[in-house]
């Protein structure tokens, strides 16, 4: 199984359209948990995904307990993206089953969903600035994670 990404009840619709597209583009597949904090729609990513989103493999989970047992069932370790991690992007040993996750752009990951984490990374930055966009921290791990997996060989 590839590297894929997760988007834990995701509040921005441009944000997650931004993210299936990246995916689709490079062959990632897509996790929403739900609930999402906007209806999920063909006309909600018509802007921000544009036509890629009809070429990403989504998977839907209705809740983070329904995707833990999909995830457990498929053998993959959950990478969570989080300015709490002590460990940086880059400094990680990523795997072909790793599945990244990003929490909401308003509150990131409950307490409890951060302790179910296999892992969890975070992007070094100047101190005292908060966090980056969801969809660029994400674009920026997601490329590390392919790269250290060789994943970009197989593309053209």
């Amino acid at each position: 199984m590839p590297v894929s990404l997760a988007l834990y009840q995701p509040d921005i619709p441009q944000n997650a359209g931004t993210l299936l597209r990246l995916c689709a583009c490079l062959d990632v597949p897509v996790h929403l948990i739900h609930p999402l904090g906007f209806t999920f729609s063909a006309r909600t990513f018509r802007r921000s995904a544009m036509d890629y989103a009809n070429h990403v493999t989504l998977f839907e989970h209705d809740s983070f307990r329904n995707f833990e047992d999909w995830r457990h069932e498929n053998r993959a370790r959950l990478v969570l993206m989080s300015t709490r991690s002590a460990t940086s992007a880059y400094e990680f040993r990523y795997d072909d089953n790793d599945i990244l996750m990003a929490g909401r752009e308003s509150a990131g990951v409950p307490d409890d969903v951060f302790r179910q984490c296999d892992a969890s990374v975070r992007i070094p930055m100047r101190r005292h600035l908060r966090s980056l966009n969801v969809a660029v921290a994400s674009a920026m791990v997601l490329g590390e994670a392919l790269k250290c997996t060789s994943f970009f060989r197989g593309l053209g």
